[in-house]
């Protein structure tokens, strides 16, 4: 007689966890899903239904395009439920996807309390207490392999719990995020190249601004209109990040003596020091895009663009990402997890979500349904490959488990995470809408290998999950 499989926890209700219970109950492994509420609330959460969206009801573009637009395109073909069930419970958007979240929700908890192989315990976890490096046994309540994916709102137990599994400095609890700007954006005739005081060659572009730029810059920011706060944020902000709006109330040169400082950055075109600057540094070698460092902030998006483009040289900037503030724990994922999504010292753990370090809604889905389909794999005792770096999804899981772990800052997906195609030609390459569709349809065919390839005949967990209405009912 065959051994029953051992059941692997999944600890989180939300997008991530829902999406990686389902992706495991329908590759025959069974699930315990704890979700705390409502047993504990949080501030931010309204009902007890799984994947309750607590913000915005879109989940970004839907064009074929757009790196959103990829990246759902992607978990559309691999099988995402969650996707499939936005899909069918979407309203008018434009080309977003959106989504009337009440009727999400409800889809979404229906669909996994129904799945015979899942069981829902509406209870806290705390049962990472007796986990120990590299030993098999996981937890003092639970055994075996188990997904973490509790999202920006983890329980101060199990916080404490996660801190001392992998170490509290590698565990944040607020996230500073600077803008990106696309590169080819930039006007350069009025930026130059150089590091301060000369070190470090030529790493930065600098935006030299004149006393009259900078005070109908400074002007501008202290009247900008911010994001309003959650009811979960208490807005105490560290004084080695703080917002840069916040920053120009403290006075009219309090940052020109921070992120704006002029010291230390002659523009070799006049031999002097501006009066202020604001330093870009590239976020990749290609230097297809660049942060704008120490401007990390709490401003409306469209209040974030039209300040920003009065910055030289950005007068026409197209923003891959705006600047944010928020509580988001989350891990130093490139310090700690490996492509899989597991911890490199305690592999039999699983982390995924906001808590992985990545940003967005269907991000999170991507990373529960990656965890999901590897922890199958596992429980199966299959082999499990990660999608390739050429794909939305691959590209998205490569930065959060190589990027700087110095410097690390959760991402969304975008175009500047994947790498360029060979063989465009020159003037293919300069246009960037060529070039994207370019990466779209290489992405999309690779993804197609990728599925494929797992599922060339090695057992169940390679099958590709049937729509949730043609869902098994044998457990």
């Amino acid at each position: 007689m065959a051994r029953a499989m051992q059941q692997v926890t999944v600890v989180g209700g939300g997008l991530a966890g829902s999406e990686a219970a389902w992706q495991l109950a329908q590759r025959g492994v069974p699930v315990r899903l704890y979700e705390m509420r409502p047993a504990r609330p949080t501030p931010a959460h309204k009902t007890d239904r799984l994947a309750e969206l607590v913000c915005s009801n879109s989940l970004k573009s839907n064009a074929p395009d757009s790196a959103s637009g990829l990246l759902k395109e992607e978990l559309r073909r691999a099988g995402s439920l969650l996707i499939q069930l936005a899909d069918e419970n979407a309203v008018p958007g434009g080309t977003a996807l959106t989504v009337d979240r009440d009727r999400f929700a409800q889809a979404v908890t229906e669909t996994i309390s129904g799945h015979p192989r899942i069981e829902i315990r509406r209870e806290e976890f705390c049962g990472l207490t007796g986990v120990q490096v590299r030993e098999s046994a996981v937890g003092n309540r639970e055994s075996g392999t188990m997904l973490i994916a509790t999202g920006p709102l983890t329980s101060d137990a199990l916080v404490m719990e996660l801190q001392a599994l992998t170490g509290s400095e590698h565990l944040s609890f607020y996230d500073a995020i600077s803008p990106i700007v696309d590169a080819e954006t930039l006007n350069i005739e009025r930026l130059f190249r150089a590091s301060r005081y000369g070190k470090g060659g030529e790493d930065y572009l600098n935006a030299p601004m004149t006393k009259v730029e900078y005070v109908a810059f400074y002007e501008a920011l202290i009247g900008a209109e911010e994001v309003a706060a959650h009811e979960f944020e208490d807005r105490k902000y560290f004084e080695a990040c703080l917002p840069i709006e916040e920053l120009a109330r403290r006075g009219v040169d309090t940052l020109r003596f921070g992120p704006m400082k002029p010291v230390g950055l002659r523009d070799p075109r006049t031999g002097r020091e501006a009066y202020a600057v604001v330093q870009l540094r590239t976020e990749n070698l290609r230097f297809s895009s660049y942060n704008l460092v120490g401007f990390q902030n709490h401003l409306k998006f469209p209040e974030q663009k039209r300040i920003l483009r009065m910055i030289p040289g950005l007068e026409n900037a197209e923003f891959l990402r705006y600047g944010q503030i928020h509580r988001n724990t989350y891990v130093n994922a490139p310090k700690l997890l490996n492509p899989d999504l597991s911890l490199r010292e305690v592999p039999e753990v699983f982390i995924a979500g906001q808590l992985s370090g990545v940003e967005g809604y269907v991000e999170c889905i991507a990373t529960g349904l990656l965890a999901g389909r590897a922890m199958a794999a596992r429980a199966l005792g299959e082999a499990f490959g990660s999608p390739p770096r050429t794909t939305a999804l691959g590209s998205l899981i490569h930065y959060i488990t190589h990027a700087d772990a110095a410097n690390y800052q959760p991402a969304n997906i975008a175009f500047d995470l994947l790498p360029p195609v060979e063989g465009l030609s020159r003037a293919m390459a300069r246009d960037r809408r060529t070039r994207r569709e370019a990466q779209c349809r290489r992405a999309l065919d690779d993804i197609r290998c990728w599925l494929d390839d797992q599922a060339a005949g090695r057992g169940p967990s390679a099958v590709l999950a049937p729509r949730a209405s043609e869902a098994q009912a044998t457990p």
